[in-house]
């Protein structure tokens, strides 16, 4: 017996090689906790976080899954939004950003910048919307994304615009009417469905300086926000948010958590900081920026008291398609809409409608 026993403890050299490879494979798997892959079914939960997160991902992954990792270098990028094709499903990236501002109903209060106009008919793949094309490039188009993906999600009381900073005072002079409560990102644990902001001057805001400028009446300021679509302080202690134009593309970054949940070991901007360039490289950090705000979403209850929290009947994930046109643009294939007093024009048929890239 005991030789039997000795026998079967005996493991040879590939044996133990195999299992060591398979304890490598499952800890690569406990660490990676990108959520993304299985979230990206669920843009019709129940919960408005889930939605939120899923609807994020899900553009994320049509983006080919760029990301910035925790020591703020970006890590993987395939696509960018001036480019004809190359997202996941071959579709157009600028199409699709043109798409973004259209569906979230933005275009028009843009309408007096060169080219938004032409996106109107430039989703459609058939037409070649150059200026639609110089558009996207040329106006910053972070807001548009995140008011579209609350807008699918069926954030109650959101309002779109394409200004992140709209929405981020809203929640500091609105507290009841806004889904999103107004906090210090350093002292509060980031959770699915919040929205982590940064202010984009020159000058350095931080939370206080953030807070005194909006109660002190400002309008405006140049601000930009990603959606937390993990946070993970548990499991790999990481924190994951997705932002559009982000380096030109739907982009995800890794924050560090620590035991409490809280950010830890975020760079924070301060003044006079050293420059990145290829002399101070130890200064390059894609994540160092003015983190001044932490929008976190109010549950599921206190949402139900501003508004319908049941999934939108309608998801904005097609494009909305033109019949007809008044302001016609040569070549876009649109038919001119009717005069007064003429019949109107049939609606094409289903299987004629154009889709999105």
């Amino acid at each position: 017996m005991a030789v039997e026993t000795k026998r079967a403890g005996k493991r040879s050299p590939w044996s133990m090689r195999l299992a060591g490879l398979g304890l490598l494979l499952c800890s690569g798997w406990a660490m990676s906790a990108d959520q993304c892959p299985a979230l990206r079914g669920r843009q019709g939960d129940a919960e408005v976080a889930t939605r939120i997160a899923a609807i994020a991902c899900d553009e994320h992954l049509r983006w080919n899954r760029p990301f910035i990792d925790t020591d703020g270098r970006l890590a993987s990028s395939a696509v960018y939004e001036a480019e004809s094709r190359g997202l996941q499903d071959g579709g157009s990236p600028w199409r699709r950003v043109a798409f973004y501002w259209q569906s979230a109903g933005l275009l028009s209060p843009m309408a007096a910048k060169s080219g938004a106009t032409d996106c109107n008919y430039a989703i459609n793949s058939t037409y070649p919307g150059l200026g639609c094309r110089g558009f996207v490039v040329d106006n910053p188009w972070s807001a548009a994304f995140i008011s579209w993906v609350m807008q699918r999600a069926g954030v109650p009381g959101f309002r779109s615009s394409a200004s992140h900073f709209d929405y981020v005072r809203a929640a500091r002079v609105d507290p009841e009417r806004s889904p999103y409560r107004f906090l210090d990102p350093m002292a509060a644990a980031p959770a699915v469905g919040d929205l982590l902001c940064y202010v984009r001057t020159n000058r350095v805001y931080g939370f206080r300086g953030l807070s005194d400028t909006i109660d002190g009446g400002a309008s405006g300021l140049a601000m930009h926000c990603d959606a937390v679509v993990a946070a993970n302080p548990g499991g790999d202690g990481k924190a994951y948010a997705v932002g559009g134009n982000v380096q030109q593309a739907v982009t995800m970054r890794q924050f560090n958590l620590n035991a409490s949940g809280q950010l830890w070991g975020v760079p924070q901007r301060t003044e006079g900081d050293v420059e990145c360039s290829p002399d101070t490289q130890g200064a390059c950090n894609f994540n160092r920026q003015d983190w001044a705000v932490l929008l976190k979403l109010k549950s599921q209850a206190e949402l139900a008291l501003i508004g319908p929290v049941q999934p939108p009947s309608y998801l904005p994930n097609q494009v909305v398609p033109q019949q007809c046109c008044v302001n016609c643009v040569v070549g876009s294939g649109v038919p001119r809409c009717p005069a007064p007093g003429q019949l109107p024009l049939q609606p094409p048929l289903e299987g004629q409608l154009q889709g999105s890239e």
